[in-house]
């Protein structure tokens, strides 16, 4: 299938894409900031910038786009039909990425969780999301997923 915009309005198009306070990562810290969690946004200190830090925990939360990230099994993480080549490179290039940003992380002794764009487009799925990350924050322990 050939790309209906000419490459400045693709160009334009993916510019607007936003890195931080996309609608699910509001969603989630709306509900985990109800429950009594606090946070800081973004930490340019840290590798990759998580999205939220818990200092207190020494935890930290990443929401991940699922076509960007590429979310196993999701519906949202469809492959392009056009220039296949570019984003099959685009996307482990993310996937790599994200392995190394999670386990220097890791190495500085942060434990690591990760929520799906696809687990918080409701508000009854974000509230869902932050019940479960809020016990394992709080209760020390080490997976999402």
């Amino acid at each position: 299938m050939v790309d209906f915009l000419t490459k400045a309005e693709r160009s334009e198009r993916m510019s607007r894409i936003r890195s931080r306070d996309t609608k699910p990562e509001i969603m989630l810290r709306r509900e985990l900031h109800a429950r009594g969690l606090r946070f800081r946004l973004h930490k340019s200190g840290l590798p990759g910038k998580p999205d939220l830090v818990f200092p207190r925990y020494k935890a930290v939360v990443f929401v991940h786009g699922c076509f960007w990230h590429r979310h196993k099994g999701c519906p949202i993480a469809t492959m392009p039909k056009s220039n296949s080549e570019f984003w099959i490179k685009k996307f482990e290039q993310n996937t790599r990425r994200d392995e190394q940003v999670q386990q220097a992380l890791r190495m500085q002794g942060w434990r690591v969780f990760i929520a799906w764009e696809c687990q918080l487009q409701s508000k009854v799925q974000a509230r869902s999301t932050a019940r479960e990350l809020d016990r394992m924050i709080r209760g020390n322990l080490t997976a999402l997923d």
